[in-house]
């Protein structure tokens, strides 16, 4: 599946936006990928799913024992991703700030994991999800994400896999150029900006 693919498949899901975007990091940003809309569809979820497994190098594949992902935006994609690998997919929650495995989900100790986003812009929540695989007994060997719009700066501490990467600038709130600032902001995601 080629980026032109992939961007089709958003479009088709109407889930490409365009406007001006609050983004869970703080940061604003013109375009927004709306992961959940492309994501609706169980057939195109697991078309991209299985897309990104076929990037991932066959011996890191072949290593991975179960997916782990970040609640909420990450379940969906971390279900198809472990569909398109073979193995379990569970998901962390941050009820109290601090995520965590809950609803019975464990990790047998040294369990070889890949952390499944489904954007990554900041790697802030993945970085805190491979924190919570390891005091969970895990080891996140590799992590992956439908769409890395981080423009290159998201270092995971891990090999980074992303299905797609989008070069779309985002600006600090008292940064903003005059065509964001004429347009009122609205908060597409699943958590309250930073």
């Amino acid at each position: 599946m080629t980026d032109d693919d992939v961007l089709a498949e958003f479009r088709a899901a109407d889930a490409l936006l365009e406007g001006h975007f609050i983004l869970s990091s703080g940061l604003r940003s013109s375009r927004y990928l709306q992961c959940a809309r492309v994501l609706m569809d169980p057939r195109r979820g697991a078309r991209l799913a299985e897309a990104l497994a076929a990037r991932i190098p066959e011996g890191v594949r072949a290593q991975i024992a179960a997916v782990v992902s970040p609640a909420m935006g990450g379940v969906i994609a971390g279900h198809e991703m472990g569909r398109a690998l073979g193995v379990e997919a569970m998901f962390l929650e941050r009820p109290d700030g601090t995520f965590g495995l809950r609803r019975g989900f464990r990790l047998e100790p040294g369990q070889k994991v890949l952390m499944m986003e489904d954007v990554v812009t900041t790697g802030l929540s993945s970085r805190e999800a491979i924190a919570a695989i390891a005091a969970a007994g895990g080891e996140a060997i590799a992590a992956a994400a439908l769409v890395d719009r981080s423009n290159g700066t998201a270092d995971l501490g891990i090999p980074f896999y992303p299905l797609i990467r989008l070069e779309v600038p985002t600006y600090s709130p008292d940064a903003l150029p005059p065509e964001l600032m004429a347009i009122p902001p609205i908060k597409p995601g699943s958590r309250a900006a930073a």
